[in-house]
């Protein structure tokens, strides 16, 4: 086992808890983020309740007996002074302005007349709300020390002297924020490390099984893996659907049976390749006996052959040179096809032409055999698209093929027709036809008909090469045969149809 594979689990549950640690962080981070936020605005919308009237109670007490304003129209300080002095002694955080009817601020014991930052004026909005509402809806007003900030306040108009304006007090003011600020943080700060070694035992509890659970299904596709690895073919993932990580699992399941369906392919390649090499050899073999039969007696006795012996010597010799040369290029041409060598260059041509042509090729042979060779419909231009070379080499071995088994005063019949979009192409003869039996085998590589060794003719490369040329242009060849009455080798080609301009 290599050092990758050793580490690829722990890889892969270090992964997972650092992951889950951090969820887990922020989970806890955004826990207390979200608790500071809903309990401060608690804390704050309480104190506004309990303090709403504080305002009211400031005019009902204070403004009874004394005016905020002196007999000049100026602000009466002390009085504010006094005010303050009191209602600090009960809570220090507490912030009292006074507002006229336009939210200006007139006097305000905390408000520094030098501070450049402090605001002069307030927004009214707030302060019309909050008193519409009596109070009791949660209202943020503006921080006349801080401007921009907002603070919880109570706020109750005044009428005094012909003047109007409001009392606005800010109900947590910088004192109370500063201490407010401290506890706050020493309270988050003890419930965030509470909150994170709670958080931190029960997540390594939860971890423990969450992972062990989320890479179960993991674990037993790897033992699958190794499995497969090791040799056993016929390891597969079980109940791959149901699986946590059923696309892999899936995809796994198909890529061990597509390697299965290789390896037999390839075997069965092998043992294919193992029957061509014996046959061929056989057939290379014999041809090369007779040569070195037939030269080694033109040898020995040259002297005493007569000359028709020794012509007749030297024509069988011919004839042994050239059935080894057209095997070794049949296995050539095969070798090329099968390897997938040979890209069609397809193009329009005329196939009555082609046909034409090689039935004048194979004249003088079928009259050798006393055979009839014809074309059937010649008169029609058929044009078709494709490989002209290759289709030439198909019907050549087809032609060649037919003649071959065609006995002496039968026919070979090579017949064209159009057929839709399609160009049928028929070459039949009237030969000894093809068992039943061996029909579905005879464009395998050298298929041999008949068991008996007076019946072994092999039909050697040809109709394979001719298999893969129809391959090559998407096409299929059909064969039907009875004993004694004959085969039909049928094929379609594509219809050369030009456009023509309207």
């Amino acid at each position: 086992m290599s050092q990758n594979e050793k580490t690829l689990t722990p890889k892969l549950v270090k992964k997972l808890w650092a992951a889950f640690i951090i969820l887990v962080l922020l989970m806890g981070a955004s826990y207390i983020l979200i608790t500071s936020y809903f309990a401060n605005k608690h804390n704050q919308e309480t104190t506004q309740r309990l303090n709403a009237d504080v305002a009211n109670h400031v005019i009902a007490e204070k403004f009874q007996n004394a005016s905020p304003f002196l007999e000049d129209g100026s602000v009466n300080k002390e009085l504010f002074g006094d005010l303050m002095h009191d209602m600090m002694a009960v809570n220090q955080g507490i912030e009292v302005y006074l507002l006229n009817d336009l939210g200006e601020i007139l006097y305000s014991v905390v408000l520094d007349p030098n501070d450049k930052d402090a605001t002069k004026s307030v927004s009214l909005d707030p302060i019309r709300s909050f008193i519409q509402d009596q109070g009791e809806k949660f209202v943020l007003g503006d921080d006349p020390r801080n401007p921009g900030e907002q603070k919880i306040f109570s706020a109750a108009p005044y009428s005094v002297d012909g003047r109007d304006g409001f009392i606005y007090i800010v109900l947590a003011g910088k004192k109370f924020q500063e201490v407010s600020n401290t506890l706050m943080g020493q309270y988050f700060a003890k419930l965030g490390l509470g909150a994170f070694l709670l958080t931190m035992l029960f997540a390594a509890l939860i971890g423990l099984l969450a992972i062990w659970f989320l890479t179960k299904n993991l674990r037993l596709i790897i033992d699958t893996v190794r499995r497969f690895r090791e040799g056993d073919l016929t390891a597969r993932i079980e109940n791959p659907d149901s699986s946590d990580i059923s696309i892999f699992a899936n995809s796994f399941n198909e890529m061990a049976d597509n390697i299965v369906d290789n390896m037999n392919q390839m075997q069965s390649v092998d043992q294919l390749r193992r029957e061509l090499i014996a046959n061929v050899s056989h057939d290379l073999r014999t041809p090369l006996a007779v040569l070195k039969g037939y030269v080694e007696t033109l040898q020995i006795k040259n002297d005493t052959l007569s000359e028709d012996e020794k012509k007749e010597y030297l024509k069988i010799t011919h004839d042994s040179i050239d059935k080894l040369s057209t095997l070794i290029n049949q296995l050539f041409e095969y070798s090329k096809l099968e390897a997938e060598q040979v890209t069609p260059i397809k193009e329009p041509f005329s196939i009555t032409e082609l046909s034409h042509d090689l039935i004048a090729k194979f004249k003088l042979l079928a009259d050798k055999k006393g055979i009839t060779l014809k074309l059937d419909n010649p008169e029609d231009n058929n044009m078709v698209f494709a490989d002209v070379g290759l289709v030439e080499r198909a019907l050549q071995n087809l032609i060649e093929n037919a003649i071959k088994y065609t006995q002496p005063n039968g026919s070979v019949t090579l017949a064209l027709k159009k057929r839709d979009k399609n160009v049928e192409i028929n070459i039949t003869d009237t030969g000894s036809g093809i068992p039943v039996s061996e029909q579905p085998f005879i464009f395998d590589r050298y298929k041999q008909v008949g068991k008996s060794a007076k019946k072994q003719q092999g039909y050697g490369l040809g109709l394979a090469i001719v298999k893969k040329i129809m391959d090559l242009h998407d096409t299929t060849i059909t064969v039907l045969s009875k004993p004694k009455e004959g085969s039909s080798f049928i094929f379609n080609l594509p219809a050369y149809l030009p456009s023509v301009s309207s």
